[in-house]
């Protein structure tokens, strides 16, 4: 899988760059579906950094499983969880044990990397400590913003909140804090003038 290449957008809209391996105590590495191709990427640029690795992994969105590839790296040690939300919470007990100066790396889609990046924040690492690269799926983590419910792996513009059941529009404005886009009321002003929904987001 190529890396994915977003057009400019407004400027609260994630950008993403390539995982580069940085000096540090210990190398915190958190990837799902198509994130291990970068992570072995990144093993091949500096190997010297697996006896220092802790790589927590799960399957993409989209069914996508390469535990394989992070398998075979032979990192220091290495976890597959069975879902997002299991990785999320096994992240929260490594992070207890994360030393100030390591060196983070985020891969995969932005669901993971939104809500990972948000997880470890809060706990005071710095945002220059992360990095991110984005592979594979684009569906998105959405918040209707008149019910506050969020909407896991959105792939079509309008689709409707699986909350409050509006039809949402996708923004490109994103929030760092809820780690999800936001989503308006299309048909606010004209109701039930709705466009077709179209896929945008695989």
């Amino acid at each position: 899988m190529t890396k994915t290449e977003f057009p400019p957008s407004i400027k609260s809209r994630p950008v993403y760059g390539v995982l580069e391996p940085r000096p540090g105590a210990m190398h915190l590495i958190v990837a799902d579906g198509e994130g291990a191709e970068a992570v072995a990427e990144l093993a091949a640029k500096a190997p010297e950094i697996l006896p220092k690795a802790h790589i927590l992994y799960t399957a993409g969105p989209t069914g996508t499983d390469q535990w394989d590839k992070i398998a075979a790296l032979g990192a220091r040690q290495a976890q597959k969880a069975a879902s997002l939300p299991t990785l999320l919470f096994r992240l929260a007990r490594v992070l207890q044990d994360t030393p100030m100066g390591a060196q983070i790396y985020l891969t995969g889609t932005e669901g993971l990397m939104g809500q990972a990046e948000r997880d470890i924040m809060a706990l005071g690492f710095p945002h220059v400590d992360i990095q991110k690269e984005h592979r594979g799926s684009t569906v998105r983590r959405v918040q209707c913003v008149h019910c506050k419910g969020i909407t896991e792996n959105v792939r079509t513009d309008p689709f409707q909140c699986s909350h409050c059941g509006l039809h949402l529009y996708v923004r490109d404005h994103y929030s760092r804090r809820l780690a999800a886009f936001q989503g308006v009321n299309i048909d606010a002003e004209d109701k039930g003038q709705i466009p077709p929904a179209v896929e945008r987001f695989k």
